[in-house]
Parts: C-alpha cells; structure tokens; sequence
C-alpha cells in the first residue's frame, strides 16, 4: 500500500475555494493515490487603524468565529464529494505552519487581492474649465489695451 500524500490548500473564501476547487479535485494525482487533505484557513488581517483599539482577545474570538463559519461552508460540501478534511486556522507565518505540516503539495486558492486602483488626473469640471477661458480673455483684452 502507497503512503499517504499531504496536501495543504490554503483558503479565505468559501464561494472563491467552492469555485477553483473541483479542477483540482479532478486531477488524475487524485485518484492515483489516497490524498490527506488539510485546509488552512488565512484569516484577512486587520488594518492597522482597527488593530489598535481591538484587544489580543477580542481579534482571537473574531478569528475563530470566521475560521467556523468558513469551514461550516466548506467541510459539507467536501464531504459530499467524498473527502475527509483536516482543517487548521493559520496563526502567524504561514512558513512555519507549512513546515510543521510538511505536505507534499500546496496549492494556493485564496481569493486574489485587488489591485490598486488606477491613479486618475484630477477631472476639470465645467465652471473650472468657463473660469479659465473667461481669465484668459480678459487677459488678452487687457494686453491690448
């Protein structure tokens, strides 16, 4: 009998995860093999202006509460495809978590962060634009006087 794989797949969101899950699901390592899977739930940080006046205790019980509820989503609905799961709420780097884990294969389905939004030049309005031309004019009135 083969031993058994490791795979680590970290997650964020159940819709996101439920989505690019079932191509994974579908490859043909799959099957060859039994596959231990083991989802890392990757809690969104919080902004540093939250952060301050949140204490140590009160962002652990919002943790928790998040890595519940996003597991409640996912653990019924792998286990209708027929897998068990392991489930592990990351605290602190994800490198030393891996390392402790030590999985054969790690694949990432964590929602992608937005990127930042285009910087635009600011937009003249159409006083702005009126007041200038009424400017220039009279500033070329008033040259040739």
């Amino acid at each position: 009998m083969s031993p058994m794989r490791t795979m680590v797949i970290l997650v964020d969101d159940a819709a996101h995860t439920r989505e690019h899950m079932p191509p994974l699901l579908q490859h043909p390592s799959m099957q060859a093999q039994p596959v231990e899977i083991v989802l890392v739930g990757c809690a969104p940080r919080l902004t540093h202006r939250v952060s301050k006046w949140v204490s140590h205790g009160a962002r652990e019980h919002w943790r928790h509460k998040w890595a519940h509820r996003l597991f409640g989503e996912l653990q019924p609905w792998l286990a209708a495809r027929g897998l068990r799961v392991r489930c592990v709420l990351a605290r602190g780097p994800l490198d030393a978590l891996l390392d402790s884990l030590q999985p054969d294969r790690v694949v990432d389905l964590r929602r992608p962060k937005a990127a930042a939004p285009a910087v635009a030049p600011p937009s003249r309005s159409r006083w702005q634009l009126s007041l200038m031309a009424l400017g220039l004019g009279a500033l070329i009135a008033w040259s040739e006087v």
